[in-house]
């Protein structure tokens, strides 16, 4: 669910190149041919802003492809991303797919063979103007796999960002301020836990745990240690300040009662439900639950700030559409992605509480939607997004869940974690030749 840091044109920039605006080259299927069959898959939950942008977008290839049926399967993140390679080598493969960013997953179906190089597509249609900078880091890969050059193997069409979401009511119950340093953040959850309430709603067995443990590094982060991580511009040293900072106070958190050590074994949807519910005073998670707490929370007040004492944190332009190389209607999915980027989705993922990159500014009239892109601009404005740790090197993924997962159930201490984590991204360096 990682980027170059001249993203910061992402909301500000891209919104403001919404004149140059797709969507009008779809070609609808000619009367009396054969009927054909666009093959969607995504993992955006039915509420969430994305989810409701693309039914809409859907909806609008149907009515100008009046000659095709669209296949639409929702999958699991966790399926998508444990299986991609497999099914995207065999006659199963979809014809359009999201699919995670980064170097661990585009880059290495990219390097694989699997994924269309849309690079001509990209320029006629006008998907660069619209995606302009840093947005276009996570989707073009050289021969390598790695990402920020090379040719068009995606295109993301909104941006996304870790932020923390607190529960109104349950701040004000316990007579909790919105902490603006990390001293008061520490001190807020301190008194939740005095109070007998955890703090912070987690999930271990999937990608929160981990970003919490990536954010905690970030706060004694600066961009070379960043670079060197991300981009392998230079050694990092897992026993470093940055890591064993994360490593250390993670397991203090739990220790403390931050985060309940039963975690270990929730998936992130238990975190999110959890948190909707009112049981938890405090979430730390994407921009992609946004839409979803707005549409679904009713019993109480809802609002999210930056982490408190980083300057940066995890986040990039969104997940990418990918046309694997094996689809049988590419350019079916082509014009699928061009409405995704016209203003009218655009305009809808803005006010459903996405992050657009092609919407009209003036069209964004929800009051929430427009809390969360401002403080998107906040973060960019500021050279602050980060990426997301599981994004250097393939299966990565697997080694922070796993490291992180031992850290929350007290079986290995910071160290043999940090050891663990070390490992596969030092092979990952000699395969690559770095």
């Amino acid at each position: 669910m990682v980027k170059s840091r001249a993203v910061a044109v992402l909301a500000a920039a891209a919104l403001a190149l919404s004149a140059c605006g797709s969507g009008g080259s779809e070609s609808p299927s000619p009367s009396g041919t054969a009927p054909r069959v666009l093959k969607l898959w995504h993992y955006e939950s039915a509420d969430s802003a994305m989810g409701k942008a693309w039914a809409e977008a859907i909806k609008k290839f149907q009515a100008s492809h009046p000659n095709v049926t669209v296949k639409f399967e929702e999958k699991s993140f966790e399926q998508i991303q444990k299986t991609a390679s497999m099914v995207l080598n065999s006659d199963e493969a979809p014809d359009l797919m999201e699919y995670n960013k980064g170097n661990a997953t585009a880059g290495l179906l990219s390097k694989q063979g699997l994924l269309t190089d849309m690079s001509e597509e990209v320029t006629k249609r006008g998907w660069d103007k619209l995606l302009p900078g840093g947005l276009q880091t996570t989707a073009k890969y050289d021969d390598r796999g790695l990402m920020g050059s090379g040719k068009w193997f995606g295109v993301p069409n909104y941006g996304e960002f870790v932020m923390v979401y607190y529960n109104k009511d349950l701040f004000a119950k316990h007579k909790v301020e919105v902490p603006t340093t990390f001293e008061q953040f520490t001190a807020a959850m301190d008194t939740f836990v005095k109070a007998g309430v955890t703090p912070i709603s987690n999930a271990g067995a999937e990608y929160p745990a981990q970003q919490i443990f990536y954010q905690l590094a970030l706060t004694k982060a600066q961009k070379p240690w960043l670079d060197a991580f991300q981009s392998y511009k230079g050694k990092v040293d897992f026993h470093g300040p940055e890591f064993t900072y994360g490593a250390d106070t993670f397991a203090d958190w739990v220790k403390k009662g931050y985060i309940d050590k039963k975690s270990s074994g929730l998936k992130a949807e238990d975190m999110g439900v959890a948190f909707m519910k009112g049981e938890f005073p405090i979430v730390i998670s994407g921009s992609w639950w946004y839409g979803r707490f707005a549409s679904e929370i009713k019993n109480f007040e809802w609002g999210h700030f930056l982490f408190p004492g980083a300057t940066m944190s995890p986040g990039s332009s969104g997940n990418i559409w990918v046309v694997p190389e094996k689809s049988e209607n590419k350019d079916l999915a082509y014009d699928f992605i061009d409405i995704t980027m016209s203003k009218d989705v655009q305009n809808l993922l803005a006010n459903s509480g996405g992050v657009p990159v092609a919407a009209d500014p003036a069209a964004i009239t929800d009051a929430k939607s427009k809390e969360l892109i401002e403080t998107f601009n906040k973060l960019t404005t500021a050279d602050g997004l980060a990426f997301y740790p599981d994004w250097p090197a393939p299966g990565y993924y697997d080694v922070l869940v796993a490291g992180i997962q031992n850290l929350i159930n007290g079986s290995k201490t910071s160290a043999q974690v940090l050891d663990e984590i070390a490992g596969p991204y030092e092979d990952n360096l000699a395969d690559i030749g770095n």
